[in-house]
C-alpha cells in the first residue's frame, strides 16, 4: 500500500505542508471575519504567499468540509465575457458570500467573487468549461434551503436569466479592507530574505535566489490573436521591463515556455477563448496585476490603443 505521508518524511515536504496548513487556518479566520474566500485567496496569490495549486485544497477544506456551503457544478452553456449585470446583481446580495471556481484545462483553477469587479478584468468564462458555484452566508447562519436556492439563482444570473425573488439575499454589502495574513515562514534560514522596497526603477538583481510568481492566465478575447495583438504585447512588456529592468516576463502556451512570441503567435493559431499564461521573475516583483490587465487589453479587440506613437517608442504604462 502506498504511503500517503511520504511528503512529510523530508524537511522540505514537511515545511511545505506546514505552511499550507497555516495558510488554510488563516483563510478560515478571514472568512469568519466576514471576508469572501475568493477575495483573500486572490490577494494571497497576488502577494505570492500561496501558489495557485493550493487553492483547490483550501476550497475543499473550508467551503465544503468546514463551512458546508451550498454548491452546484456545471459545464457552462455560454461564454461569459461581459459581466456587468452579474457584478451589479450579486453586489446587491449582501447577505451572501458567493465563490465561483472556474476550471480551465490549461490554466487551472480560478476563484472569482462575482461582485468584485477586479476579478473579471482579465477573465472570460468559456462555454463548455467546468464551473462550481459555492454559496454561504456573509455572516451568521442561513437556512440550508435558502442557500440551495441561492446557488441555483447564481447560475440563472450567470446565464442572464431572471431571478423571481431575491429578497432573502438582498442587503448592503459591507466594505472590508483585505490584509493578506503574515503566515508565510521560511523553511530554512538560508532562504532569501524579503527584499527592501525602493522608489523608481528596480535595479537588476545582484545575487541570491530569484522569486517567480505563479502563472497567471490571460484569455484571448479578440477573434484571433494576430500580429496587432503581438505588437501590443511587445509594447506592454517593453514598458514593464523599462520600468523594472530587474524583472523578466515569462510566457507559456499549452505548458510550453515561449522564448520568441513571434514564433508562436502567428495569424490564426491562437483563437478567441484560448488562455496564454505568464509569470514574472525577479527579486522585487511589482505591478503584476496591472501587467495582467494590460496584457488582457492587448489580447482583446482594443489592442490598437498600445500601437500609437513610433515603433521604438516605449509607453509609460507603469
Amino acid at each position: 500500500m502506498e504511503n500517503t505521508l511520504n511528503l512529510l518524511s523530508r524537511r522540505a515536504g514537511f515545511n511545505t505542508a506546514l505552511r499550507h496548513f497555516k495558510a488554510t487556518n488563516a483563510f478560515a479566520g478571514d472568512v469568519a471575519d466576514g471576508f469572501n474566500l475568493a477575495d483573500v485567496i486572490n490577494e494571497a496569490l497576488e502577494d505570492g504567499t500561496i501558489e495557485r495549486y493550493q487553492a483547490r485544497a483550501v476550497v475543499n477544506a473550508l467551503l465544503i468540509d468546514k463551512l458546508d456551503y451550498a454548491y452546484r457544478s456545471i459545464n457552462l452553456e455560454r461564454t461569459i465575457d461581459d459581466p456587468a449585470e452579474i457584478i451589479k446583481t450579486t453586489d446587491g446580495w449582501g447577505k451572501l458570500h458567493i465563490v465561483l471556481c472556474y476550471f480551465h484545462p490549461q490554466a487551472g483553477i480560478y476563484l472569482i467573487n462575482p461582485a468584485n469587479e477586479t476579478h473579471w478584468e482579465d477573465m472570460s468564462l468559456i462555454k463548455d468549461e467546468f464551473l462550481s458555484v459555492f454559496v454561504g452566508p456573509a455572516s451568521g447562519d442561513m437556512d440550508g434551503k435558502t442557500l440551495e436556492k441561492a446557488a441555483d439563482d447564481v447560475i440563472k444570473v450567470l446565464y442572464a436569466r431572471k431571478v423571481k425573488d431575491d429578497s432573502a439575499y438582498r442587503a448592503p454589502r459591507k466594505a472590508l479592507k483585505i490584509s493578506v495574513p503574515t503566515y508565510e515562514e521560511k523553511a530554512d534560514p538560508e532562504e532569501t530574505a524579503a527584499p527592501t522596497r525602493v522608489d523608481g526603477p528596480v535595479a537588476p538583481p545582484t545575487g541570491g535566489k530569484k522569486r517567480i510568481t505563479p502563472k497567471y492566465s490571460v484569455v484571448v478575447t479578440n477573434e484571433l490573436f494576430h500580429n496587432g495583438n503581438v505588437e501590443a504585447w511587445k509594447k506592454v512588456i517593453a514598458s514593464f521591463k523599462n520600468k523594472y529592468p530587474g524583472l523578466d516576463v515569462l510566457i507559456w502556451y499549452e505548458t510550453e515556455r515561449i522564448n520568441d512570441i513571434n514564433s508562436l503567435f502567428k495569424w490564426g493559431k491562437v483563437k478567441h477563448g484560448t488562455p496564454i499564461l505568464f509569470s514574472v521573475a525577479g527579486d522585487e516583483i511589482r505591478d503584476v496585476r496591472k501587467l495582467q490587465r494590460y496584457l488582457y487589453e492587448g489580447a482583446s479587440p482594443r489592442f490598437e490603443a498600445f500601437l500609437k506613437g513610433g515603433i521604438d517608442r516605449v509607453l509609460d504604462l507603469f
